[in-house]
């Protein structure tokens, strides 16, 4: 395997622009920044809990604009998927279904639950490595993809 862009800086920079708004989303609402759960309050919203879950979704959307035409992404011109959208959208549903099991997701879990030091998340994050190991090795190595 090939590192083709690897960017150090600005993955500490993204790393600790996501920690410090974990952090800031804890420290002022009491709610950890698992992307999941934030998003599916938009979808089920409980009275009173919606204005802070979109702007955070929306955050997130226009952040990724906001580093492309600040000129840090340079060499990310064009991201294309190399499956179809049927399998895109099987795939966001077996997300979908892995995070309501897992109740969390690896934001919610292997950022903010390990900073808290919490063993449920310690066992998802595990979980999730693993099984993303294997995935990665089912279809590199034996599939071929």
């Amino acid at each position: 395997m090939e590192i083709i862009n690897f960017t150090p800086i600005s993955a500490f920079i993204g790393g600790s622009l996501i920690g410090l708004s974990a952090a800031i989303l804890l420290l002022i609402n009491g709610r950890i920044a698992g992307i999941s759960g934030i998003a599916g309050g938009v979808i089920y919203p409980e009275k009173g809990d919606m204005d802070w879950r979109i702007v955070f979704v929306i955050g997130l959307i226009i952040g990724g604009f906001i580093y492309q035409w600040s000129g840090l992404g340079v060499g990310v011109s064009h991201i294309q998927a190399v499956v179809d959208t049927p399998m895109l959208i099987i795939a966001g549903l077996l997300v979908g279904i892995g995070t309501t099991i897992g109740t969390g997701c690896t934001s919610g879990h292997g950022i903010c639950g390990l900073a808290r030091r919490s063993p449920r998340s310690l066992v998802a994050t595990l979980s999730f490595m693993a099984s993303a190991f294997v995935t990665v090795f089912i279809v590199r190595q034996l599939i071929g993809a």
